[in-house]
């Protein structure tokens, strides 16, 4: 993740925890400063960091509304400061993710998936553009998920904002690839983070029994093909999406 003259840097929102932690830790082992963004999670964001400085990696957790204009804005400064303009911008952010039947479902229960998915892509993409067309070099990558693909019932307010998510990669691919900027998403399956503390075992066993590899993932499978996309190796790669789930969305 070097350059001739110096590290890379990489931020990834929504980092503290889950598959952002484990992206964040990956871009750090392969030699990126790892800009670790975080919300909520203060301290769970400078363990993280404290893991890739003793692993000899470079890190530095920066608090920021990534739905906030202004925050974006501060956000993007604050790296630059600290470790150079951004080369990479992992897209992972999320929200709380409510099931609403139909009946229950609001505008607002879409808006507030849509923040997350559409407004703080583009937030964050308008602030680091300047700087990646002028090196002419940049990696954008959405996290998504196959929810898009697999339509979840009572799930349409999250379901729907992926499928937007999904169309702005591939919108935004084609207008940035003469420039050198790949913009790739990933889509992974159900894998078990923090935020699935509350599974029980029936239904991870239910969800696993529909996986063509029979099991779950694990975070680093989803980490491990962030940092490939976001090297050098990927740079005639755009406009993808990538479904990280073991064979889940075959059909």
């Amino acid at each position: 993740m070097s350059t001739a003259n110096s590290r890379r840097t990489a931020l990834v929102t929504g980092a503290s925890r889950g598959l952002g932690a484990a992206i964040a830790l990956e871009l750090g082992a392969m030699g990126a400063n790892a800009g670790v963004n975080y919300f909520n999670s203060g301290n769970a964001a400078e363990q993280l960091c404290q893991r890739i400085q003793q692993a000899g990696g470079h890190a530095h957790a920066f608090k920021a509304d990534v739905r906030s204009e202004t925050e974006v804005a501060r956000l993007v400064g604050e790296v630059g400061q600290v470790f150079g303009e951004i080369d990479v911008l992992v897209v992972n952010a999320t929200g709380p993710q409510p099931f609403l039947s139909i009946e229950e479902q609001t505008w607002d229960a879409y808006l507030d998936q849509l923040e997350f998915f559409v407004k703080s892509p583009l937030l964050l993409l308008q602030q680091v553009l300047p700087g990646m067309k002028k090196r002419g070099f940049g990696r954008i990558i959405n996290i998504g998920s196959e929810v898009f693909e697999l339509g979840n019932p009572r799930f349409a307010n999250y379901v729907s904002a992926k499928g937007a998510q999904l169309g702005l990669t591939r919108s935004w691919a084609r207008e940035l690839a003469p420039t050198g900027i790949t913009v790739n998403l990933v889509a992974p399956g159900w894998i078990p983070t923090e935020r699935h503390a509350n599974a029980t075992k029936e239904e991870l066993n239910s969800y696993a029994a529909t996986v063509p590899m029979k099991r779950m993932g694990i975070p680093e499978d989803v980490a491990k093909l962030v940092a490939f996309l976001a090297s050098d190796a990927a740079r005639f790669i755009t406009g993808q999406r990538f479904s990280v789930n073991g064979g889940n969305t075959l059909a």
